[in-house]
């Protein structure tokens, strides 16, 4: 079993697929509404909120839904850079619902900050909200996070019950110490008679040496193999 998930990349741009799916109306507001606010950013204070309304909450692709989507769209038109640019994805951010949060978290690979965004991660991180620390777990903190911080973000996914193949950048950040952490956690498990999350043992396998002389969590990882036997 292979480490899961795929090396940090930005998504798409998503504008070329909400074109096939919004209808006329739709397709108009956000063209219409792009143009304001790469013509003056303060119009997407008022224009961000209005995204589901316009145009829509379905299923876009694999990483987008349509008002995520269409919400990156209003973002990447924003006439900024730098510290300009970060302060308004975090004002929308702080002010928005869970919806309009998880939209800036998404786009974040979209748009040229560096680690100015960190920040807006960090926070997501320290809550329970756990689809808004999937979103935050995307390709813009794969590049950024700092390791110590990527390792604690993985253990809480585990904690959350958040599957790790959602986890982007697992497959090159996974290391020793990660793989310790996990090994530790799925041990405790074992102890405590309690089921260990298959998805963490891959992280363990790769780092044999993690498991020590843990005769229980050798058996877990030993069955997984005749499994994929």
């Amino acid at each position: 079993m292979a480490v899961p998930t795929a090396s940090p990349a930005a998504p798409p741009d998503p504008h070329p697929a909400l074109i096939a799916v919004l209808d006329d109306t739709a397709r108009t507001w956000l063209d219409e509404s792009a143009a304001q606010v790469a013509a003056d950013a303060v119009t997407v204070r008022r224009l961000f909120p209005a995204v589901r309304r316009k145009c829509g909450r379905g299923h876009l692709d694999e990483h987008w839904s349509v008002d995520e989507a269409a919400r990156a769209v209003l973002l990447t038109a924003l006439p900024l850079r730098g510290e300009a640019l970060a302060d308004e994805a975090a004002r929308l951010h702080r002010h928005g619902d869970p919806a309009e949060q998880r939209a800036v978290l998404r786009a974040l690979p979209l748009l040229d900050l560096g680690d100015l965004a960190l920040p807006l991660v960090r926070e997501a991180l320290r809550g329970n909200d756990t689809t808004l620390i999937e979103a935050a777990l995307g390709p813009y903190a794969a590049a950024h996070l700092p390791d110590a911080e990527y390792r604690q973000a993985v253990l809480k996914c585990v904690f959350c019950e958040i599957p790790l193949d959602r986890v982007t950048g697992l497959d090159t950040r996974a290391d020793r110490e990660l793989a310790r952490m996990l090994a530790d956690f799925a041990h405790e498990r074992i102890v405590a008679g309690r089921a260990v999350p298959q998805d963490i043992l891959p992280v363990v396998q790769a780092f044999p040496d993690v498991v020590g002389g843990r005769a229980e969590l050798q058996h877990a990882l030993t069955d997984v193999l005749k499994e994929e036997g």
